[in-house]
């Protein structure tokens, strides 16, 4: 029988361990999707070529790619219900790239809104013409596996839609290839503020609580996280609105009635930050435990790791084969050899 899912294109760059503010963001999402959804998930190396070409960065992907992998096995990801694969192992799609380029003009990506955002991050002055084609390469790391549906935030609602106008270029100029691939935008995307307070969880900024971190450390971090900075006293009414404390209580916490009876005290007055730390620690142990245990047990066993970005590229790699063959004949880019090849076959 003929496979009625929905195809879905998602993954992460290999920049090394996850988080919590992954796995609240993306990785609970990824969990479900894999029961109702055909889930591709991409380890994308050639992107970070695009902001850290410099080969120790390079040679560290190995490594990071593995970690990714892990975490998201230890998050509930099933390698035998998703194709896990990392970019650089299907190289076709550094060719539907190079043909996608020649759809989309640099006015164009220069007005992708997060091309500038990226650039002030980093500092980069003057963006490679990788970078300017990152939107490109996504557009190929989508279609060239015939992806219907891309969860992303918000802000990357717009590399979507770049995708939609190369594809219908495409399909216009030369014939129906490529779907018209949607985003899936959640009606509400959570993002985890760090426990420093900041807006947002991120390894780089120091502020995170990684899901391989150990019971000792999370305890660390959560008690020296950041609350109400005018709540001087355990006494002093305090503010729960807003507050990492609570925040965090609220998505690892499953005791509501508790978390409930924790910000009244709060706001009266009537419990101290170190009490309602010491019990968000043990929950967040508590949530962590078994995800710890997954990832221990593909820690133990490296070859099993590698194993699921082979058996996902053996699966990626002749889709991807097939969709390049469909575009090349569909522009008449197709060689003496090759045409007899494919009349051959009709």
């Amino acid at each position: 029988m003929a496979n009625t899912k929905k195809r879905i294109l998602t993954g992460d760059r290999p920049t090394g361990k996850l988080h919590l503010g992954h796995y609240v963001g993306t990785l609970q999402n990824r969990v479900r999707m894999q029961e109702s959804h055909d889930l591709f998930l991409l380890v994308a190396d050639y992107h970070s070529l695009t902001t850290h070409p410099e080969k120790e960065d390079v040679v560290a992907t190995r490594q990071n790619a593995l970690e990714v992998v892990m975490d998201n096995y230890a998050a509930g990801i099933e390698p035998s219900k998703v194709t896990h694969y990392l970019q650089s192992d299907v190289p076709e799609t550094a060719e539907l790239t190079l043909l996608f380029s020649m759809l989309a003009t640099v006015p164009r990506l220069q007005r992708v809104p997060t091309l500038k955002e990226v650039m002030d991050n980093l500092h980069i002055t003057e963006p490679s013409a990788g970078l300017l084609n990152y939107p490109v390469l996504q557009a190929a790391d989508i279609l060239i596996v015939k992806g219907e549906l891309v969860p992303v935030g918000k802000d990357q609602a717009s590399h979507i839609e770049v995708t939609r106008e190369i594809a219908r270029r495409f399909n216009t100029r030369f014939g129906e290839v490529f779907p018209e691939a949607e985003a899936l935008i959640p009606e509400e995307t959570p993002t985890l503020v760090g426990v420093d307070g900041q807006a947002k969880m991120s390894k780089s900024l120091g502020n995170a609580i990684m899901l391989s971190d150990d019971e000792k450390t999370v305890s660390k971090k959560v008690m020296s996280m950041y609350t109400d900075p005018n709540r001087i006293h355990a006494t002093d009414p305090g503010i729960v609105e807003g507050n990492p404390l609570f925040i965090y209580h609220d998505l690892f916490n499953p005791d509501i009635a508790q978390v409930e009876e924790f910000k009244d005290r709060y706001r009266q007055g009537t419990i101290g930050d170190v009490e309602c730390k010491r019990v968000l620690v043990e929950k967040l142990n508590a949530f962590l435990d078994p995800i710890r245990q997954r990832r221990r047990f593909l820690e133990e066993r490296p070859d099993d790791v590698i194993d699921i970005l082979r058996m996902g590229a053996e699966r990626a790699r002749p889709i991807a084969q097939e969709t390049v063959a469909q575009a090349r004949e569909a522009m008449g880019l197709i060689s003496p050899i090759h045409a007899a090849v494919i009349d051959l076959y009709r």
